[in-house]
């Protein structure tokens, strides 16, 4: 594991409150702590693949299923999944490296309805030469949808690897592109 990534204290009990999501032919586990939504899994994605995430940020944690104080995480990305939702306001709580997190800051400037590249991204936050690594810290991302990883494409306008798979990002591309403002259009880096 990274020393820089931001971790809870191997001592200290973190309560994960987690529900799942299934409706609109979606299924996804979402978790949170206390201070916001800190996972966002992949479209049918597995428990284990949530209790990896929690294995590396949290230590010591103890699940609690909880739909009230999911419901806002889970309504918000219902919402956005059923096309009536482009921002969240929900808190987040974005543990990772300080690099990975100003990635992941970055991302979230991305305009509902439109992409950009991976050597854009590493452009903005300063460092054009770092494209491979602004590519691992998307492909770290742990709050899908939310962060909008899937927006970010290949230099030639091609889909590229996504944590969701490449299905999931087809089809948030495509509902951002069925709701977005068509003067808006998508933006592409070159």
């Amino acid at each position: 594991m990274n020393m820089n990534m931001i971790t809870a204290s191997k001592t200290d009990l973190v309560t994960l409150y987690w529900d799942r999501l299934d409706g609109d032919g979606w299924s996804l586990y979402a978790a949170a702590t206390a201070q916001g939504l800190g996972y966002v899994g992949s479209h049918d994605g597995s428990f284990d693949e949530l209790e990896a995430w929690a294995a590396q940020r949290y230590p010591n944690h103890q699940w609690v299923q909880d739909e009230v104080t999911m419901l806002p995480y889970i309504t918000e990305i219902a919402e956005y999944l059923q096309g009536t939702r482009e921002a969240f306001t929900i808190p987040m709580d974005d543990r990772g490296t300080p690099f990975q997190r100003e990635v992941w800051q970055a991302l979230c400037s991305i305009p509902y309805g439109q992409t950009t590249t991976y050597s854009e991204i590493a452009h903005q936050i300063g460092r054009p030469a770092a494209v491979r690594a602004v590519g691992a810290a998307i492909g770290a991302n742990p709050v899908l949808i939310m962060v909008p990883c899937h927006r970010v494409i290949g230099k030639s306008g091609a889909l590229t690897g996504y944590r969701g798979g490449l299905e999931m990002k087809e089809r948030l591309l495509a509902l951002e592109a069925r709701q977005s403002i068509p003067a808006r259009g998508p933006r592409h880096a070159n």
